[in-house]
């Protein structure tokens, strides 16, 4: 059957938290130096940032509590509801004038993404038509890469200057806005960030629009029926205990946990510290840094959808997966073996790196986590993964500003390790890959679990 209208309308709306998310992250990693010289903030401190956003902790907290009562309550009354948590944390990120204060607003932020992730991926996939799924799937991927290109290019037309890189087109008005609010005494650190807090509050305002869209949605048809149902539903805490109980269960929380934990321990690091990594083991400016991250998520959202989007429903998955991941691991073998201060090296990245992550973990896990679930617990099982997928990307954090030192004199060490992580995921997701293409998700669930669910 055809991609409806309505389904389609659903799935651009719900994409949006994919946006927030990665908005969120990319929003951070942006102006991180920024925030660094006007807080006159450590290494270490930079590293706690990233370990309680939405990049790490804050939405490991969110995901383990918004899974459960997406299973109990709806996907759309989470989802919807949560966007109020997010405008509190940019909020409090854009007016900030400490550290406890931007720790503070990054991990409000980081518990309402994770409490949205499983929810919005839930719902997407349960109201897409079969040989749709994936497709849906890859628009809502696609809203992830969408986020961090939009903050880029914003952080590179606000950017501040730099003794060997001039400031961005727009930082005039930033200089402007600033000494309007702040006064003409404010310092040089006061008026560059502000270029970070009008990108938060764009953040702000996409949230708004979010809420606007997504709370005129229907709920899930599929949770409405297993709600229905003549089976009890189970609450939060049972639903937990029947995750752990079942065999099926627990090998494929497994399989989905190591291929995104690995996964994910590079992408973090990416997310988070990849213009701050350009500006100090690449010697690149500020603007420079968000200019060539701004570049590599365009590649990014036009793989997910050209590439994605469009095959994923079509092709043998087991290889386009291994295809994906193995761009991944090539990319970092460049920087490593020719150098991150190349420039060559450096653009070979960016390219190989942004096709890696539009046909690669991330988009075959939102897709996979979604379909091999029952409904009654589909979110909940999402939150549990999700919650230890960022928990461990936040302890990397913690270790990677000290492999990685304060000047980039670990990249080689790090790089290296990234390969080691790429091809467990490599490894493990193509050899298990699962066969649900074509099949409806109650079929998945029959074959998979019978009546044992």
């Amino acid at each position: 059957m055809e991609i409806t209208k309505g389904s389609l309308k659903s799935t651009i709306a719900v994409s949006l938290t994919n946006y927030l998310d990665a908005g969120a992250i990319v929003a951070g990693a942006s102006g991180l130096t920024l925030w660094q010289n006007y807080l006159g903030l450590t290494e270490g401190h930079l590293g706690w940032l990233n370990a309680i956003s939405a990049n790490c902790f804050g939405a490991a907290i969110g995901a383990i509590i918004g899974g459960f009562l997406a299973d109990k309550y709806g996907r759309k009354t989470i989802y919807t509801y949560n966007m109020f948590v997010y405008m509190l944390g940019v909020a409090i990120i854009m007016f900030t004038v400490n550290f406890p204060m931007l720790l503070t607003g990054f991990l409000i932020t980081g518990i309402s993404v994770g409490a949205g992730v499983p929810a919005s991926w839930t719902y997407i996939s349960e109201n897409s038509e079969v040989g749709k799924r994936g497709r849906n799937m890859g628009i809502s991927q696609f809203a992830w890469g969408v986020g961090p290109t939009i903050i880029l290019l914003l952080g590179m037309l606000l950017a501040p200057g730099k003794a060997d890189a001039s400031a961005g087109v727009l930082f005039s008005y930033v200089q402007k806005t600033a000494t309007f609010i702040l006064g003409n005494n404010a310092s040089i650190d006061a008026i560059n960030v502000f270029s970070s807090r009008l990108i938060f509050g764009s953040l702000f305002i996409v949230a708004f629009v979010a809420w606007t869209m997504q709370r005129k949605l229907h709920e899930s048809k599929d949770w409405e029926d297993a709600k229905q149902s003549k089976e009890k539903q189970p609450g939060v805490f049972s639903s937990f205990g029947s995750l752990f109980t079942n065999k099926v269960n627990i090998r494929t929380m497994l399989y989905l946990a190591i291929i995104y934990i690995s996964w994910n321990m590079v992408a973090s690091v990416m997310g988070f510290f990849q213009p701050h990594i350009y500006e100090t083991a690449g010697g690149l400016s500020n603007g420079d840094a968000n200019m060539v991250s701004a570049i590599q998520w365009l590649v990014i959202i036009a793989v997910t959808y050209f590439g994605f989007a469009m095959f994923v429903d079509k092709v043998n998955q087991r290889w386009f997966y291994f295809f994906g991941t193995l761009l991944g691991v090539a990319a970092w073998c460049v920087l490593i073996f020719i150098g991150i201060k190349n420039y060559a090296a450096l653009w070979a990245f960016t390219i190989l790196w942004g096709i890696h992550a539009g046909v690669g973990v991330q988009a075959f896990y939102a897709l996979w986590a979604s379909e091999l679930f029952p409904a009654k617990y589909r979110a909940g099982a999402q939150g549990i993964m999700f919650f230890f997928v960022r928990g461990i990307a936040g302890l990397w954090g913690l270790a990677f500003v000290n492999i990685y030192g304060k000047n980039g004199e670990g990249f080689n060490t790090a790089a290296y390790m990234m390969i080691g992580l790429l091809l467990v995921a490599l490894i493990i997701g193509t050899i298990w890959t699962p066969k649900t293409r074509g099949k409806t998700l109650q079929q998945i669930t029959k074959e998979r679990y019978g009546d044992d669910i």
